[in-house]
């Protein structure tokens, strides 16, 4: 317990966290974040009394700067591969933005059987990018931009990701929090930069159409409608439609990063839906 690392069939080092006793819920980052993104529903859920882990996605954190694999299909073994190791069963899966495509990937491919519910938080399915099946999606410059931007200066890109749509700090009357930003910074620049290069195509491209339709477990989505990143019509409203069993709950004004802006809101729902 506390922190540890696994060790892939590829051989990669996935570094997890893990605190805590009872029931487990599992937690998966956004791009190109960290475990310790998660601080704000560790602590929350750690004291009423759950079993947390979150791990940092090859690439990221404190994870091998791997070169290749930083694909939907990798994330999702190597999540498989850290609940076999730690032999969780009756699982909560929480993913925020990339994170809700590797839950999705995970429990429609491998985790089925250990998964009690799972909860996609400003997530990307079922595909980000505009499509002739996906008319709603945005267009592939978008991410061909970020790609340019993070080739260029991925730190600057990095602060201007953090200081601006990641939060809503570029809306009128907002106010930018100097160490939210600073820790989004910090995360980022963690990482591997062919990882993080590689791992936009894997957030923007994987269609996860047929693993929502798979899912039967209760799901709860939770998007806010000032999503400047993932666009909540495209998103969570069709990932809703096509999950068996799901719950929509869509909140004014709450940007892409609201588990950390509005933790409270966010916590006290997820609780209520673990719970119940």
């Amino acid at each position: 317990m506390g922190s540890g690392t696994i060790t892939t069939k590829d051989g990669v080092e996935i570094f997890y966290k893990d605190w805590g006793s009872g029931q487990p819920i599992v937690f998966s980052h956004g791009w190109p974040l960290t475990a310790d993104d998660w601080d704000a529903q560790m602590l929350f859920f750690l004291s009423h009394g759950y079993r947390v882990i979150a791990h940092d996605r090859r690439g990221h954190g404190r994870s091998t700067q791997t070169p290749d694999g930083n694909d939907m299909d990798h994330y999702a073994a190597d999540l498989a591969a850290l609940t076999e190791a730690l032999d969780l069963r009756n699982a909560v899966h929480v993913g925020h933005s990339t994170g809700g495509g590797e839950v999705v990937h995970y429990v429609a491919r491998h985790g089925m059987e250990r998964t009690a519910k799972i909860a996609l938080l400003s997530a990307v399915p079922p595909i980000m990018v505009k499509t002739k099946d996906n008319p709603g999606g945005l267009p592939i410059e978008v991410f061909d931009g970020f790609r340019t931007q993070l080739a260029a200066n991925r730190a600057q890109f990095y602060l201007d990701i953090a200081s601006g749509p990641f939060y809503g700090y570029n809306r009128p009357g907002a106010k930018p929090s100097e160490g939210i930003i600073n820790n989004w910074w910090r995360q980022g620049m963690m990482g591997g930069t062919k990882a993080h290069y590689d791992c936009i195509k894997a957030f923007s491209e994987t269609d996860f159409v047929d693993d929502l339709k798979k899912i039967t477990q209760p799901a709860l989505v939770l998007h806010g409608d000032d999503d400047q990143v993932v666009p909540y019509q495209d998103a969570a409203v069709l990932s809703a439609k096509l999950l068996k069993n799901a719950t929509l709950k869509i909140y004014p004004g709450f940007p892409h990063g609201m588990p950390t802006t509005h933790a409270d809101v966010i916590n006290a729902d997820l609780l209520a839906f673990i719970k119940g």
